[in-house]
């Protein structure tokens, strides 16, 4: 494999998408199969739609169509489809819409709702496709059952938390999901570990593979850039600490 360049991976990492709200501006511009744009909204840190970030048609920015709550990391599943995944207690979901078809609402009806509601996601027109993986899985690959409408998806590196034994063992994992194959590889992180780390306050926020390298690279808040072995499971190196 080629020698990872770490100039590229800083600039591929800039547009790697993070969790909601923190991450909102790397989030996907998106134009649906009619050719209308769509644009994102963060709404703040203050007030009853504090952390929400909402996407809305570039002409009708104050009409949103779809609501995230934090954590929440939207992608183009396909030229007509936007999903969207996030932590559903022992599972990661994935939602996909049709941007065509999400109503305008007020964003009066979510004030507040988020903070005392465990959803991730708000709108007034159900997914056209939702699905769960289950976080119990154990490291290597399993078969999944992916929806058609995200089939055009071949690769997307979820972190999310992992449960851990004990202090050594990894308090975080990346699910690489290829749902073109239907298929999703667990790759249990053995360098991020209670011990070695203060989980919680430190986390693997994004992460994507390198184009030219084929290697995983990624961002721990709290601690810095990263690039892994090509095992996908070990540090190779820090690219930047904090």
């Amino acid at each position: 494999m080629p020698t990872p360049n770490l100039i590229n991976i800083r600039q591929q990492l800039e547009r790697t998408v993070g969790p909601a709200p923190w991450y909102w501006k790397t989030f996907p511009a998106f134009r649906s199969a009619a050719g209308q744009r769509y644009v994102w909204t963060h709404h703040g840190e203050q007030g009853p739609v504090g952390y929400v970030v909402t996407l809305a048609l570039e002409r009708e920015p104050d009409k949103p169509r779809l609501a995230l709550n934090t954590y929440c990391r939207p992608f183009v599943a396909s030229p007509q489809y936007l999903g969207v995944w996030c932590p559903e207690g022992r599972n990661i979901r994935l939602a996909c819409f049709d941007p065509d078809l999400l109503q305008a609402f007020d964003l009066a009806e979510i004030a507040g709702w988020f903070k005392q509601s465990s959803d991730r996601i708000y709108a007034k027109t159900p997914p056209v496709a939702d699905f769960e993986v289950p976080l119990t899985l154990g490291p290597g690959m399993h078969k999944i059952e992916a929806p058609p409408e995200m089939a055009a998806v071949d690769e997307l590196i979820v972190p999310t938390s992992y449960k851990a034994m004990s202090n050594d063992d990894p308090a975080f994992a990346l699910f690489v999901l290829y749902l073109q194959a239907g298929l999703v590889e667990v790759l249990p992180q053995k360098w991020f570990t209670a011990a070695q780390y203060q989980v919680g306050k430190q986390w693997i926020s994004r992460a994507a593979r390198d184009e030219e390298s084929h290697r995983i690279f990624g961002e721990c808040f709290g601690a810095g850039t990263f690039l892994l072995e090509e095992d996908g499971c070990r540090l190779a190196e820090w690219i930047d600490n904090r």
